[in-house]
C-alpha cells in the first residue's frame, strides 16, 4: 500500500510540473508580446522625435528672425516643450509595458521555483520508494 501511495504521489508531482511548464510557456509568449510592444512604442517615439526635429529645423532655416534669436533650432523654446510632451505621451505606455514585463518575469520565476521544489520532493519520494521496494524484497514481501 505504501508503494502505491508513493507512486501516486510521483504521478501528482509529474502532473503539477507539466501544468507549471505549460503555464510558463504561456507567460513566455506574453513576455514576447510585451517585448515586441515595447520595441514598437520606442520606435514610434523615435520616429516622432525625428519628425519634430525635422519640423523645427525647417522652421528655423526658413525664418531669419529665428536664426537671429537662436544659434540652432534646438534652442527654440517650443522645441523642448514639444519633445517633452511627445516623450510624456509615450512614457506612460512604456512604463506600463515595463511593469507588465516585470510581472511576467516574476510569475515565471515563481513557477520555476515551484518546479525546483517539486523536483526535490520527487527525489525524496523516489528514494523512499526505492527503500520500500528494497525492504519488501528483503523482508518477506516479494522474496520471502
Amino acid at each position: 500500500m505504501a508503494i502505491a501511495n508513493l507512486l501516486e504521489t510521483l504521478q501528482f508531482y509529474k502532473l503539477r510540473k507539466n501544468q507549471l511548464n505549460f503555464e510558463i510557456i504561456g507567460l513566455q509568449s506574453q513576455k514576447q508580446l510585451a517585448v515586441a510592444s515595447t520595441a514598437d512604442a520606442n520606435s514610434l517615439l523615435s520616429h516622432g522625435k525625428a519628425e519634430l526635429r525635422e519640423q523645427y529645423r525647417e522652421m528655423y532655416e526658413e525664418s531669419e528672425e529665428l536664426q537671429l534669436n537662436y544659434n540652432v533650432y534646438t534652442d527654440i523654446p517650443d522645441f523642448e516643450d514639444a519633445m517633452n510632451m511627445l516623450t510624456a505621451r509615450f512614457q506612460d505606455e512604456l512604463d506600463n509595458l515595463a511593469n507588465w514585463e516585470n510581472l511576467l518575469n516574476n510569475q515565471i520565476t515563481t513557477k520555476d521555483t515551484e518546479i525546483k521544489e517539486i523536483e526535490a520532493y520527487e527525489e525524496s519520494v523516489k528514494k523512499t520508494l526505492g527503500e520500500n521496494i528494497s525492504e519488501d524484497f528483503n523482508y518477506g514481501g516479494i522474496g520471502g
